[in-house]
């Protein structure tokens, strides 16, 4: 493992005992070493507990009565069902919406503090422990209200549009369907043309029959199986990797803002990076599959998919000394079909039919497979099958109408990387201009992780770096797009990478945090106010509830 890694096999006890050697008192080092070590667990498992403690009180306040932290929520309405079987338990606490602001903002921050002490201390935590606050976090958030900044409800009424008034949410914006229907109440993005993958769009055609609650809990309900899938996908993936796993599921299960934004929030994001890190497993495991089991568990320099020994490549019968040499390597980059490889390419493709982001990752990915042909072609071949079904699905169920994207790529937020850039060059904001500069260094960071995954043969740390690329360089980025960062950031070698994830993390609080404009008043910060900032927000708001 190079010496920017932080993970520490399983085997290796953080509290090993030194040689006889290595101090004149060793007693005495062993004892300091122990008084370390017990140090480390004690913080460790107090700063789990704190996780699940803060967890439980955000959901029993958002599910005791409506609330600024339930924005789907407001005085009079709050049903039953959308409360949940924690709903009502704190009768008497404040209700008002600047001590809720703050005390949601504090929560984050402690929540984030905690979370910090548990990746430095987590070689020290038994497994044990950690899976256990994983698994507890995620049940406290599947019995969660809808969250601040939820988009359920626009997924919930994006497909009843389809099933229930025979409306294309592709050709038919929101505020045309019958104002009566309930999700067309919870919802909000009424001018916006559905910007969510057909294959999402499916799915929230499925839930139709359960009704808005019923709705409601099936999409929460999955979001949380396939947040835990991930974890696994990664825990799984590490050990292919020879890295630590418990330090790769810390970092991606435990994060605050994922937890609370993300399955707080209940976000398709979750399904994305499933299919995301399904691909990513699948390649892991050929590679191991292919280098045989001297070193199957994977190289220890962060070598990732893709890159098993070139004797191996062609396979048997493609010596190209014969005279069908060509002919037979030929055939045998696509006979016989390997199954992981060409699941791989499929995967990718199932991410991208769910939400667009994911195609940054392919093109990488390509590149990273350039050394190994018939892996190449393979993985080439998943895509194109796969392809080919997602896009007749989507023609049977959509015509050849697709996500609008073009609009939503339009939206900016105040604290986006590009509208401050655009703020700090005195242009009031992201001009177009901006976006044009934008995009172009996005496309350019995409072609330097192709070079890098290519050169290197390090696929993760490439696509973590072209996955913060697409973070930083979004003129519309909301808190939880850092989900798409974590996975590959845990798995990488890089220490940078998780430094940059993690600050980015933090940058997320800062922007979004309910108590946040109380920093922005006392810096006299207003991105908003400028009249670029205030022709961004009204653009905005035309798209939101008339």
């Amino acid at each position: 493992m190079p010496g920017d890694a932080t993970t520490i096999p399983l085997g290796r006890a953080a509290g090993d005992a030194p040689s006889a050697g290595a101090s004149k008192w060793p007693w005495r080092r062993r004892d300091a070493t122990q008084a370390r070590l017990d140090t480390g667990v004690l913080v460790g498992a107090l700063s789990l507990t704190a996780i699940l403690a803060i967890s439980i009180f955000v959901v029993l306040v958002a599910a005791n009565r409506p609330s600024v932290i339930a924005p789907t929520t407001h005085t009079g309405f709050f049903p039953g069902w959308m409360a949940g079987p924690l709903g009502g338990m704190l009768p008497g606490f404040t209700n008002s919406a600047t001590t809720l602001k703050y005390l949601f903002t504090g929560a984050i921050v402690a929540m984030y503090v905690s979370y910090l002490l548990v990746l430095k201390y987590v070689p020290r935590l038994p497994a044990r422990w950690l899976i256990a606050t994983i698994l507890a976090a995620h049940a406290i958030y599947l019995l969660s209200p809808p969250l601040a900044l939820t988009d359920l409800f626009n997924y919930i009424n994006y497909g009843r549009m389809e099933v229930v008034h025979n409306l294309n949410p592709y050709t038919t914006i929101p505020i045309l369907e019958p104002h009566n229907d309930p999700s067309f109440l919870l919802s909000n993005w009424h001018e916006l043309l559905s910007p969510y993958g057909p294959l999402f769009t499916l799915v929230t055609f499925a839930v139709v029959p359960l009704g808005i609650g019923g709705s409601f809990w099936a999409l929460k309900a999955l979001l949380i199986l396939t947040s835990l899938a991930t974890i696994l996908l990664v825990w799984k993936s590490a050990l292919l990797l020879k890295r630590d796993p418990r330090a790769a599921v810390a970092l991606v299960g435990l994060n605050p803002i994922v937890l609370v934004w993300g399955l707080g929030g209940d976000h398709n994001d979750f399904l994305m990076l499933f299919f995301i890190m399904l691909g990513f497993y699948l390649l892991l495991l050929a590679r191991a599959r292919a280098q045989g089991p001297s070193d199957a568990a994977g190289a220890p320099d962060g070598t990732s998919a893709g890159t098993p020994v070139a004797a191996q490549v062609g396979g048997p019968g493609t010596n190209p000394r014969a005279g069908a040499g060509a002919v037979r390597s030929l055939r045998g980059w696509v006979l016989p079909l390997s199954i992981l490889d060409a699941g791989a390419g499929g995967a990718f493709v199932i991410a991208i039919g769910l939400k667009a982001s994911a195609a940054v990752l392919v093109p990488v990915v390509l590149a990273s497979l350039l050394r190994v042909p018939r892996a190449l072609v393979q993985f080439v071949l998943g895509m194109l099958v796969t392809g080919v079904l997602v896009a007749a699905v989507s023609l049977l169920a959509f015509g050849l109408h697709i996500p609008d994207l073009s609009t939503q790529s339009e939206l900016v937020t105040s604290e986006s990387i590009p509208n401050l850039i655009g703020l700090l060059f005195g242009a009031g904001g992201e001009t177009e201009f901006v976006r044009g500069v934008a995009s172009a260094a996005l496309v350019a960071s995409v072609a330097w992780c192709s070079w890098f995954a290519w050169r290197r043969r390090d696929t993760i740390t490439a696509s973590g770096w072209a996955s913060v690329a697409l973070l930083v360089t979004l003129s519309w980025v909301l808190p939880w797009y850092v989900l798409w960062t974590l996975p590959l950031a845990a798995l990488s070698s890089s220490r940078r990478l998780r430094a940059v994830v993690l600050v980015l993390g933090a940058y997320m609080i800062i922007t979004w945090a309910p108590a946040s404009p109380v920093l922005w008043d006392a810096l006299d910060f207003h991105p908003e106010n400028t009249a670029l900032g205030r022709l961004h927000h009204r653009y905005v708001k035309e798209l939101l509830n008339p």
